[in-house]
């Protein structure tokens, strides 16, 4: 058992201190979850195999009195699994590939493309001797274009980024968490990605007023704050251009996604707008 509370985590830190993963993010949100106390060992990209004794070339990694774990879904089942009586984090074992496919989709929709915006910022807030190690990697990663050149345009792509979040936003205008009533794992491993996010975003990515700000304001503050290091940045600002396409549904009408059929009523404003009508009052 965790002796004093605290289980000792390996980060991967940016120069200011800021957890740069997502992957350890997620853990980080995993533990505090659970009640833990974190034993950091800090670090950047370049070591990570001396650090962890040659157990590990990727983060995040555990120790729980003596015990090893790696990688992040593998800990989160380790952590329900050996503490039962602490706070749930998976469940229901549905859970996980439904927490899965719903990472997979913000990968592609927004943290991949995000990527390309931010490749800069991500190696200039780097450890120093990290960043020839992100410089080559993320050049390679990207058809062997400089970083300089695969920012270019950012301006142009964070509108429709960000338009293209609306899936979540239409679940999050009806649930308070994706666990329902309270965060579970797929929560955990959603804000990561917008915590990842804040760590290398030097231009707004979100609109100062975006619908996903309530549920991020609230992840960043859970457990104490453990999203509010003073390295990370404000994700929220991104100004609507003309010419840009909405940042966000600002009218978003009911749909057979999250409505809930009740009888004719409930359904009549959705019928008429289908056929061209106009809805009765």
């Amino acid at each position: 058992m965790a002796a004093n509370n605290t289980i000792t985590l390996y980060d991967l830190q940016l120069a200011s201190g800021a957890t740069i993963s997502p992957f350890v993010w997620a853990t980080k949100l995993a533990l505090a979850h659970k009640g833990f106390d974190l034993d950091i060992v800090p670090g950047g990209f370049t070591g990570i195999e001396e650090r962890t004794g040659g157990k590990t070339q990727r983060l995040p990694a555990i120790v729980d009195d003596g015990e090893w774990v790696l990688d992040s879904w593998t800990i989160a089942e380790y952590l329900d699994a050996k503490y039962p009586d602490r706070p749930t984090l998976i469940g229901d074992p549905g859970i996980r590939p439904s927490a899965q496919m719903n990472e997979a989709w913000l990968w592609q929709t927004a943290v991949g493309p995000w990527m390309t915006c931010y490749l800069v910022a991500y190696r200039d807030r780097s450890v120093p001797a990290d960043h020839e190690y992100v410089t080559t990697t993320r050049e390679r990663m990207f058809g062997d274009r400089k970083l300089e050149d695969i920012i270019v345009g950012r301006e142009d792509r964070l509108p429709q980024i960000s338009a293209n979040l609306e899936m979540m936003r239409t679940v999050l205008r009806e649930n308070k968490w994706f666990g329902g009533d309270a965060p579970n794992y797929t929560d955990h491993r959603m804000l990561a990605c917008f915590l990842w996010l804040a760590s290398v975003c030097d231009t707004p990515a979100l609109a100062e007023d975006d619908p996903l700000r309530d549920w991020i304001d609230r992840g960043f503050d859970l457990y104490g704050g453990i999203g509010r290091h003073p390295g990370l940045s404000n994700i929220f600002g991104l100004k609507q251009r003309e010419g840009d396409p909405e940042l966000f549904n600002r009218n978003p009408m009911a749909n057979g996604l999250t409505s809930r059929n009740t009888g004719v009523k409930s359904t009549s404003g959705e019928t008429a707008r289908m056929k061209g009508e106009k809805a009765e009052v």
